[in-house]
């Protein structure tokens, strides 16, 4: 009965100890899923839809008013400097042309008999044969004339100057974007009758809505492609409106364009790619926000693998995703599983996005 018992004592005591050198595998370290941040998460991208317009549109009228008699182009026709576009009926002017020339003999004439008498009353004065009272009366009449003759002469430049304004001619090589006056029509000075646009330089509108336009500023670069040609260029902005449109509250933004541009016509589309202007500006998933009170903040993975809880400024949200600042370049940031994580815990990264 004891040999019993104690070769039962023994076979425990084996078991217990083949029990004992079993090895006892650590648990592994959780995977969680990181984005890296890197030069393409710094900066987000709008795109807005912009019309090629030639920066200098130019409202054409006649400085003078009467009918049209001559229209030499349409809308759509390429004219060159000094080109004649219009021309109204200019038999009144020539009347009034003819009517202050004669105004000018007459003047002319007034001015010469002046000049005469008073020539020999000085003459006449030199020789104590008047006084000096009569002298003086024909050297007014002869400063008179003068003044009415040199008054002639400039009602007469001016007539001039009206019969020259009765032909309109183009102030720069462009298009004819608008007609506004036909032939027979009896228009007044400074009434409009075309609009030229300058083909020499040209620019994108684009509107821009009113929580989008602080990230835009004179002298920015954007990105522009065109619908109609396979162009890419890069623009700059040259100016941004100080109001915004009461109807769209858009405010309307001008891009300049290269001058060597090739195939790209007025009033083509075009696509216009503007991006963030903060260089610290970083796009993240919603679920990489790990919130603790009113501070955001974000798991950092460090070079050893453990994680750490650093603070950011969470500046726009975008749907599923937020724009934060406060990342560096580099920075291994957990986007998802956040709230099962604790300070110094060890992790295995996933496939950064």
């Amino acid at each position: 009965m004891k040999k019993k018992i104690l070769s039962s004592i023994i076979a425990v005591s084996f078991l217990l100890s083949g029990c004992g050198n079993e090895d006892i595998q650590p648990l592994k370290p959780p995977i969680v899923k990181v984005q890296k941040i890197n030069p393409s998460h710094t900066s987000q991208e709008e795109n807005y839809s912009g019309v090629v317009r030639g920066r200098y549109e130019t409202n054409l009228a006649f400085q003078v008013g009467g009918k049209i008699i001559l229209r030499n182009v349409q809308e759509g026709s390429r004219v060159q400097m000094g080109e004649v576009l219009m021309k109204i009926d200019p038999k009144d002017i020539i009347e009034q042309t003819r009517s202050a020339d004669a105004q000018v003999s007459s003047a002319l004439a007034q001015l010469q008999l002046a000049k005469s008498n008073f020539d020999r009353y000085s003459e006449l004065f030199k020789e104590n044969a008047i006084a000096a009272a009569v002298l003086d009366q024909y050297k007014t009449q002869y400063e008179a004339a003068q003044a009415a003759y040199n008054s002639a002469v400039a009602q007469s430049r001016q007539s001039q100057n009206a019969l020259d304004y009765t032909i309109l001619t183009a102030n720069a090589d462009g298009v004819i974007s608008n007609v506004a006056a036909e032939v027979g029509q009896v228009v007044a000075a400074g009434q409009n009758v075309l609009t030229l646009v300058q083909t020499n330089e040209f620019e994108v509108a684009v509107d821009i809505p009113e929580n989008k336009i602080s990230n835009v500023q004179i002298g920015q670069r954007v990105f522009i492609k065109f619908w109609a040609v396979n162009d890419e260029v890069t623009g700059t902005v040259r100016e941004i409106s100080p109001m915004a449109d009461p109807a769209s509250r858009t405010f309307k933004v001008k891009i300049s364009l290269p001058t060597n541009l090739k195939n790209i016509q007025l009033g083509m589309t075009a696509n216009v790619a503007i991006f963030e202007k903060s260089a610290n500006a970083v796009i993240l998933p919603l679920s990489a926000i790990y919130q603790t009170g009113d501070a955001a903040k974000v798991w950092i993975v460090d070079g050893g693998g453990k994680v750490s809880l650093k603070n950011i400024q969470v500046t726009a949200f975008n749907d599923n995703n937020v724009q934060v600042s406060g990342l560096n370049s580099g920075d291994v940031v957990v986007v998802a599983g956040v709230q099962k994580l604790r300070e110094g815990q060890e992790v295995r990264t996933g496939e950064t996005p």
